[in-house]
């Protein structure tokens, strides 16, 4: 499963070169041109195979290849290993955490006060993690720098698992916002369509959506559709609340977070083609979180953009869950879309 593969290989933003060889290899027969850009994002161009009165669309679809995850910026003189974060994580999530550390994986645990020595009043409060280290089972500075570096990436340890109770076609595993977007975007570059379709799978969204900025400054695209995976609150709740999104119900339109405005149309159109096609899908009822759809809507003069996202159970966390079902439809969906674009929205 591409998934699956996907979900366990490692790539904390600036460091998404392993993710980025794998998918260049997934797309090789797929793309007619595919470029590495100075950023680090993957640039694969389709083009047109089908017919269309005048110059094709171009249609820029992006998922982001990085994920939260920590870099080493300390040694101490035990052995243990300092480290800060990447992206936005929860401290809470932190304490007795496995993870793995640079290219070598070496293994180790995010290591805190035991409960037996923190004061009552100090558990009401969330972990202080600028005092957490990661142990790596060494004795000694020494002996952990001859195994870990500064700069090198820390990811979550995390194996991927299939879950199927109840019909959902749920899986886990780390790194799925946005592996889901990418696995997503994988299969989209599967079929022709009548637009030249630059499929761009984006480094360092989680730290600003700074790739996808870049890409859409060199494509110029004259419309751009970003996948991803993204907040996912169905669990129960007292108050009567509108869950942001539900795992199973479909991929989730985006019309406004944080970063963007979603286009009206490109909004109206995913829902028009959902419908036509019979395609489950969900609004996001949340309107935070960013995506790179706000970094591409802002770049040169302005360029419509709207998301398309997988519900994610856990977003952000060393393990999230989906459905594969809402995953099969996101690509459905996308798929769908782009087929009905000709030479205008």
């Amino acid at each position: 499963m591409i998934l699956q593969e996907l979900s366990d290989l490692r790539g904390v933003s600036g460091c998404e070169r392993d993710v980025r060889a794998y998918i260049s290899d997934q797309v090789r027969e797929l793309a007619d041109e595919r470029r590495t850009d100075a950023l680090g994002n993957l640039i694969c161009l389709r083009r047109a195979r089908r017919p269309v009165d005048g110059t094709p669309l171009k249609v820029m679809v992006a998922a982001h290849m990085d994920e939260i995850g920590f870099l080493v910026t300390g040694i101490n003189r035990d052995g243990t290993v300092r480290f800060g974060k990447v992206g936005g994580i929860d401290d809470r999530i932190l304490l007795s955490k496995q993870v793995l550390i640079g290219d070598q994986k070496i293994p180790g645990v995010i290591g805190y006060r035991p409960i037996h020595l923190i004061s009552a009043k100090d558990r009401q409060a969330a972990p202080d993690v600028s005092r957490a280290a990661i142990d790596i089972g060494s004795s000694s500075k020494t002996s952990t720098e001859a195994r870990v570096s500064l700069g090198d990436q820390i990811t979550f340890r995390t194996s991927f698992q299939t879950m199927e109770p109840g019909g959902l076609r749920c899986v886990s595993g780390k790194a799925l916002d946005d592996r889901a977007g990418c696995a997503v975007l994988i299969d989209v570059l599967r079929e022709d369509y009548a637009v030249d379709l630059y499929a761009v799978f984006t480094a360092q969204e989680e730290v600003g959506m700074r790739g996808a900025r870049v890409a859409a400054d060199a494509i110029r695209p004259d419309l751009a559709f970003v996948l991803e995976g993204t907040v996912c609150d169905d669990l129960p709740k007292e108050e009567d609340l509108s869950h942001v999104t539900e795992v199973g119900k479909g991929p989730a339109i985006t019309f406004m977070d944080r970063s963007v405005v979603a286009d009206r149309r490109l909004v109206d159109l995913l829902v028009r083609t959902a419908q036509a096609n019979g395609i489950p899908y969900q609004f996001k009822k949340g309107v935070f979180g960013g995506t790179d759809a706000g970094a591409i809507q802002l770049s040169r003069e302005g360029v419509p953009a709207v998301a398309l996202a997988v519900p994610c159970r856990n977003i952000h966390a060393p393990v999230s869950i989906l459905s594969l079902n809402d995953l099969d439809n996101a690509t459905r969906l996308m798929v769908a879309t782009l087929h009905g674009l000709k030479g205008s929205l």
